[in-house]
């Protein structure tokens, strides 16, 4: 549908480009106050203890250091550092500093000094006296009769059952599953278990707070949610929302680590308590321990088909490990069923239970896939297992399930994001054609049916099948404002905060088709919440679908004051008339520059400012799908597991700008990648972090990565902007189902635990009595 526009569904460079490769000072760190001062972190030692007694006199007797901060001396509220829309979902369960630590790497006090040498050294004179407490540093552990209640505390809201370490729980049943299991001619079952993961941003978090000249609290921080933290910070400071200015700088990489408070509550209150600069920046280790990961998850699948083909009953059980706070635990957890089950909607039989369960361990929190990656392994490889059962292709197993154009899902209205869904009829679905053009510069057919080999190094081929979501209906909320300019040109004002997607460059490319001019022609300017209407954040896969449906709104409301004043100049009718290449023109072919518009406006009869404000809430969430194929080889003798080959084929409705949908996608799928075979934290005894560094935990280089293709399937969203639908976490999903369907189909053997790590593999290998 890309021929219908000029602009749109062009690969335009970045707006934001040229600063970035000529390495300007944009990013959070690089601001540079005079009297700044630095923090440091105390971090605990123990995964669950008291604080009998802290003594932080010694630090702050220590000439440099203007204050530490306690549990003593520091708000009470308990709150949430997850960034969601109010009222968040996730439970009030934390507070700023607490008498009681919970994970290795929990807060326990920070220092702020002249320097971050000083602020380092100040640590070390802080004595703390603990009483360790029994941990629960795993899942069954944590649900174990008897054990350690990790949130005892009384004044915690929204925790679903804090005697039994559960912050969330969820059932979903549609139909009888257990009548439908007996009906079936085939019945599959399989239990996989997903792992600790980290984002691993180039950029840590970092933040700046200073006050400006009328003494308000200005927060300069790197973050994906500029309003939420906002309303987060007021609230546990006692603050009046106006007085806060939040800006965000371009970021080094978010895949939603930076969705939290995790930096800007202390800086706010450093800032407030001395009327300095305060700096905060985390320490690679700290990223990792500290901030948050990836929820782990062990998750139990049931799946039964008729004779047919065609599923008649799914079953979904899921445990999600939310570490020591429930950010974003209910979300994740409801994601878990709701971006994977409503792709199969042919089974009429479905129910999905889960619980969140907290232990002694690092805090989960939203990661790009946001649950779906984590129940996307365990339902696609036991449909494979189920299309061997059957004597079935696996492609011909999801032809036969998939969901279409014009088909619903009763899970649609049964579960959304923490609440109930919204009913969803699908208007834009091209898994067929995905299927058919993955398969084809694959080259499916030929290695499927190519013989196994039997050396140590064999090759097999696995693929599998996706949806993901376009933001959270009825719930996000994106906004623009778009004025013109009396040279033609025109601000795009936006709330949503690009992370390096390329957001700003694609709403921009949104208002430059409406408005009938170059992208050049529009200045976009984002995320600062005095400037800037309001925009839920990046999150959930929403900026194009959500915020790019604002832009295109209030750039429609622009078109028509342009055309309402274009039309006396030119003593036509407004309907007449047609924008395009920086003019209006009339149906006898005279012209007006869009400058000269403007300035009848700014100067002439009838002076008005050209300009509007729109918003978007959307009703429904169509989704992107995906059909993913990898090709592994994996040495029998020693476990390595080699990525040859991987096909990303995908429906995104209108790729706004293809170049940035395929890089979009050409990440996701090496971070995916990076999951499914190599990135994992390991953990002491105790519970702290063994490889919290780049160099012992592996995120896969360029090297180690396997020619990524991505084929962008033509299809249009009637509801979204352009015809657009979202792209950004989708491709996430696919490596490790794909990946362990390829590892069986070139071994014989099924992995059920990520990442498939030489040991993990070389050990099911021996098991099975291969190599």
């Amino acid at each position: 549908m890309s021929d219908k526009f000029e602009v749109v569904g062009t690969s335009e460079r970045k707006v934001d480009g040229l600063a970035l490769i000529t390495g300007r000072p944009v990013f959070a760190g690089d601001l540079d106050l005079p009297h700044t001062l630095h923090l440091a972190l105390l971090a605990s030692p123990h995964a669950h203890a008291r604080i009998r007694r802290i003594d932080a006199g010694g630090a702050a007797r220590l000439p440099g250091v203007a204050l530490v901060l306690t549990h003593e001396n520091t708000p009470s509220l308990r709150f949430t550092t997850a960034g969601q829309g109010y009222p968040e979902p996730s439970p009030y369960d934390a507070r700023m500093f607490d008498s009681k630590v919970r994970f290795v790497g929990d807060r326990v006090a920070v220092v702020a000094a002249e320097s971050p040498r000083l602020a380092r050294e100040a640590l070390s004179l802080i004595a703390v006296d603990y009483e360790v407490l029994p941990a629960a540093l795993s899942l069954d552990a944590a649900l174990a009769p008897g054990a350690p209640v990790i949130h005892d505390e009384a004044d915690a809201e929204g925790i679903w059952d804090a005697p039994h370490n559960l912050a969330a729980a969820l059932d979903v049943a549609v139909g009888d599953t257990p009548a439908a299991f007996a009906e079936c001619v085939a019945v599959v079952e399989t239990t996989c278990e997903t792992q600790y993961a980290q984002h691993a941003p180039l950029e840590t978090h970092v933040c700046q707070s200073y006050l400006d000249d009328n003494g308000r609290l200005v927060l300069y921080t790197s973050t994906q949610v500029p309003f939420h933290l906002r309303r987060i910070v007021a609230r546990i400071l006692d603050l009046p929302i106006h007085r806060i200015r939040v800006v965000k700088p371009r970021i080094g990489g978010g895949f939603g680590v930076k969705q939290e408070v995790l930096l800007e509550d202390v800086c706010a209150l450093v800032t407030m308590r001395t009327g300095r600069p305060a700096r905060w920046e985390y320490t690679r280790s700290e990223e990792f321990v500290s901030a948050r990961t990836r929820h782990p998850f062990r998750i139990r699948v049931k799946v039964g088909a008729r004779e047919d083909g065609v599923l008649h009953a799914i079953e979904m059980d899921a445990i999600q490990n939310t570490g020591a706070y429930g950010t974003h635990s209910l979300t994740v957890l409801s994601n878990a069923g709701s971006k994977t089950l409503p792709l199969y909607n042919k089974a009429p039989h479905l129910r999905f239970t889960g619980r969140s369960v907290y232990t002694n361990l690092p805090v989960g929190g939203a990661y790009r896939g946001y649950g779906g990656t984590q129940a996307s392994f365990p339902l696609e490889t036991a449909l494979d297992r189920l299309a061997e059962r059957l004597g079935l292709d696996p492609v011909e197993l999801r032809r036969r399930n998939h969901i279409g154009s014009g088909e619903t899902s009763p899970i649609f209205a049964e579960m959304g994001e923490g609440r109930e869904g919204v009913p969803m009829i699908i208007k834009s679905c091209a898994i067929p054609e995905c299927l058919n053009a993955g398969m084809e510069a694959f080259g499916w057919a030929h290695k499927r049916a190519r013989p196994r080999d039997t050396g140590p190094v064999r090759r097999g081929v696995g693929m599998s099948l996706h949806m993901q979501g376009s933001g959270i209906p009825l719930i996000d909320m994106g906004a623009a404002t778009i004025k013109m300019n009396d040279d033609g040109s025109f601000h795009l004002l936006i709330g949503a905060t690009d992370l390096g997607t390329g957001s700003d460059t694609i709403l921009g490319q949104i208002a430059a088709e409406v408005l009938g001019v170059r992208l050049e022609q529009i200045v976009v300017y984002s995320s600062d919440t005095d400037f800037t209407p309001f925009d839920t954040g990046a999150y959930a896969s929403s900026t194009t679908y959500v915020t790019g449906k604002a832009v295109e709104r209030a750039a429609r409301e622009v078109e028509e004051q342009i055309r309402r004043v274009a039309a006396v100049m030119l003593q036509t009718e407004a309907g007449a008339v047609q924008l395009g290449d920086g003019r209006v023109i009339a149906p006898d072919g005279r012209s007006v520059t869009l400058a000269e518009v403007c300035t009848r406006a700014y100067y002439g009869a009838d002076q008005f400012q050209i300009g509007a404000t729109a918003s978007c809430v959307p009703e429904e969430s169509p989704p992107p799908f995906m059909a993913s194929f990898a090709e592994v080889a994996v040495d029998v003798e020693t476990g390595q597991v080699r990525v040859l080959d991987y096909v990303a084929a995908v429906d995104c409705g209108t790729p706004i700008n293809p170049r940035m949908a395929e890089g979009q996608v050409e990440g996701a799928v090496a971070n995916g990648i990076g999951y499914a075979l190599t990135e994992e934290y390991l953990f002491t005894p105790g519970g702290k972090v063994r490889n919290a560094d780049l160099s012992r935990y592996k995120i896969p280089r360029t090297l180690d990565l396997p020619p990524i293709r991505v084929i962008l399937v033509d299809s249009y969203e009637p509801t979204g902007p352009m015809g657009a639908k979202s792209i950004a976490e989708i491709g996430i999903n696919g490596p490790a189902p794909s990946i362990a369907n390829a590892i069986y189909h070139a071994t014989g053997v099924r992995l059920a635990r990520t990442p498939f790590t030489p040991e993990r593999v070389w050990r099911a290998l021996r098991e099975a009595g291969i190599g």
